[in-house]
């Protein structure tokens, strides 16, 4: 196997059992650990695409760890059940960023992964998620968003949000929009944070999962697969966690 994965588990403050997937380069060790990137997953959970998200930044030379905010591994590719278990945690997001902390905790504590070097990055919901531990002035040093949920638990303060951000957005998306766009570029700027936004063309929510168009047609949801947008968004989100994580002294 060309990379090392595991399951790490983690018991939330609140007692539920959280159970994320890890992967490591095939050569992170003690002696060599590997700059560590938290994902936060869209509504559905930490389904494939996420588990092949965690793989390819270990291939790529990142430790990485597909978070299980929800618990007890659940996942789901019906809407209504994700809808429900996200208001759940939007509900209380305290917990929430209580349960990220957590996991960030024992996932610095796996051999192989370097804590002094840390990014997040976020699909759909998981947007809001690391935007949100970043808010929250948890230690990451940079943080990417794919048609991310840009709505703060609490608007970003100056000195407190210490991440550079990268967010793809697409034009046409109809969950986040390019107004949406604007109030989150209106408070990253109030509180000097140093960002980029990208925007692709026509392309929709869901834009970096192949499964979009299933699932849209399935659950009756404006989501739409973008192949280029996919590549060109993944491109920019690595070359910006080396220049931040992996060349970082």
């Amino acid at each position: 196997m060309d990379i090392q994965i595991l399951q790490l588990e983690t018991t939330s403050p609140d007692g539920t059992e959280l159970k994320s997937y890890v992967c490591l380069p095939k050569d992170a060790s003690a002696d060599k650990p590997a700059p560590a990137i938290l994902v936060a997953p869209e509504w559905w959970g930490v389904v494939e695409f996420v588990q092949k998200v965690t793989e390819r930044l270990a291939r790529a030379g990142f430790a990485a760890v597909a978070m299980d905010v929800y618990g007890e591994g659940k996942l789901t590719t019906d809407a209504n059940q994700a809808i429900e278990w996200m208001e759940q945690m939007l509900a209380n997001q305290d917990q929430l960023m209580a349960r990220c902390q957590a996991i960030l905790k024992d996932f610095c504590d796996v051999q192989g992964v370097d804590s002094k070097r840390l990014g997040g990055i976020g699909f759909c919901f998981g947007g809001k998620i690391v935007l949100d531990m970043a808010r929250e002035g948890l230690p990451l040093q940079a943080v990417a968003t794919f048609h991310g949920n840009l709505t703060p638990k609490q608007p970003a303060e100056k000195g407190k949000f210490a991440a550079k951000v990268l967010v793809a957005q697409g034009e046409a998306d109809t969950m986040t929009t390019m107004d949406d766009v604007e109030k989150f570029k209106a408070e990253m700027d109030n509180a000097d944070v140093d960002y980029t936004v990208d925007v692709y063309e026509g392309a929709k929510h869901g834009f970096s999962n192949p499964a979009a168009d299933e699932r849209a047609a399935k659950n009756n949801i404006d989501l739409g697969y973008d192949e280029a947008a996919a590549n060109a968004s993944w491109d920019a989100m690595i070359a910006f966690m080396q220049d931040n994580l992996a060349n970082a002294q």
